[in-house]
């Protein structure tokens, strides 16, 4: 029988039924909120984990969405470059205003408005996935395939070359 989920992971689990997607939310006891949390928790390596970091055009204030490997750091003049325009790292509030999450819960999909999807081209070479399912206790599991059809994301270079 499945466990009772909090108010905000059973509204993205419903998001996931209703475009279509069978997956399963589980919410945790420990943290999900940092992807070393989140390998803990779940058992898997920390290159398994897809970190969701919102960034913003920092002139048109448009939200987009890095779907990281855990340990790599975004290469934010990449980013700049594949959007065309300056970027920079948002701020808790303009997460959770345009995605309507917190961060540390960042899913994927199901944000409050459009948001253009990068994914790092790391994370296709796994076989599973974990990512944030709506708060910092909630993940999912996935495979690199559903993830790009689940965003529509964009799959780039998007790690500083150290990372790579």
């Amino acid at each position: 029988m499945p466990q009772e989920l909090s108010s905000s992971a059973q509204r993205f689990q419903e998001t996931l039924r209703q475009r279509g997607f069978a997956h399963q939310v589980v919410e945790l006891p420990d943290s999900t909120r940092t992807a070393k949390e989140a390998a803990h928790a779940v058992g898997c390596q920390i290159e398994q984990i897809v970190k969701s970091l919102v960034f913003k055009g920092s002139q048109s204030q448009t939200p987009l969405l890095v779907l990281a490997s855990g340990p790599n750091r975004v290469d934010e003049r990449r980013l700049s470059e594949l959007v065309g325009e300056p970027i920079e790292k948002a701020d808790a509030d303009f997460v959770r205003q345009r995605t309507g999450f917190v961060v540390g819960g960042v899913a994927p999909l199901g944000h409050r408005e459009s948001v253009a999807a990068f994914i790092d081209e790391t994370l296709l070479q796994y076989e599973t996935l974990w990512a944030a399912a709506g708060t910092p206790h909630a993940v999912f599991q996935l495979t690199p395939a559903d993830l790009q059809a689940m965003t529509d994301g964009r799959v780039v270079a998007i790690t500083e070359p150290a990372a790579r």
